[in-house]
């Protein structure tokens, strides 16, 4: 007889290695679920989505010198017109902002990521903002304009402006995978790109790809 050979009824050999494996298997699978979940006021997003959020209709030839994770468009393209609220609660869509380059950022109060890019937002709308440009900086969480704010007053923003979409529809409705979410808004409100997670919004190569689009609507 071998006396490797497993005893009869005995227990096979590897059985350690293969509960083992299974326990890896099933926290692995749980991280992917809560990964798509998300937290519970984030009706689903994530936090700092991967780069490729949205690859479909994406123009993969151009790119964003500087901002390697912007993904642009083939074309502009149609834009859900959500809705949500501004700070005195009175009610807006996208479409309030026609006319305008529109550089629309998704947040929400539980996302660190967003607390450390929200800065570099509010500088790039004190040396950007104007009649033809504006940071629109959408909280998108179930705790409301007041949550939003004094989020906000924490960092010391002075020069966005406060707008909230408490029913958090308006992720779903502009397919964000994850906050942070930026996009570049046409003055048509079309979508010229987007960039999945954070980014130094007031850097030069930042600045450079707003100041680029908007050249390119006055032609």
């Amino acid at each position: 007889m071998n006396k490797n050979s497993n005893p009869p009824g005995g227990p096979k050999r590897g059985t350690p290695a293969v509960f083992a494996l299974a326990a890896v298997a099933a926290l692995v699978g749980f991280a992917a679920v809560y990964g798509t979940l998300g937290r519970p006021d984030n009706s689903g997003l994530s936090e700092t989505p991967e780069p490729s959020a949205e690859t479909a209709g994406a123009d993969t030839h151009r790119k964003a010198h500087g901002l390697p994770a912007f993904v642009y468009k083939k074309t502009p393209q149609p834009l859900a017109d959500v809705n949500f609220v501004d700070g005195t609660g009175a009610p807006k869509t996208l479409a309030d902002f026609r006319g305008k380059t529109v550089l629309l950022n998704l947040w929400a109060t539980w996302c660190a990521p967003c607390r450390e890019e929200m800065p570099s937002l509010d500088r790039l709308q004190r040396e950007l903002g104007s009649d033809t440009f504006e940071v629109v900086a959408l909280a998108v969480d179930r705790t409301g304009l007041e949550s939003a704010r004094k989020f906000l007053d924490s960092i010391g923003v002075t020069s966005l402006a406060l707008y909230a979409d408490p029913t958090t529809r308006s992720g779903s409705a502009l397919r964000a995978v994850g906050m942070p979410t930026t996009i570049l808004i046409d003055p048509e409100g079309r979508e010229i790109g987007r960039l999945p997670g954070p980014a130094a919004w007031d850097s030069a190569e930042a600045k450079a790809l707003i100041a680029g689009e908007m050249r390119g609507a006055d032609l």
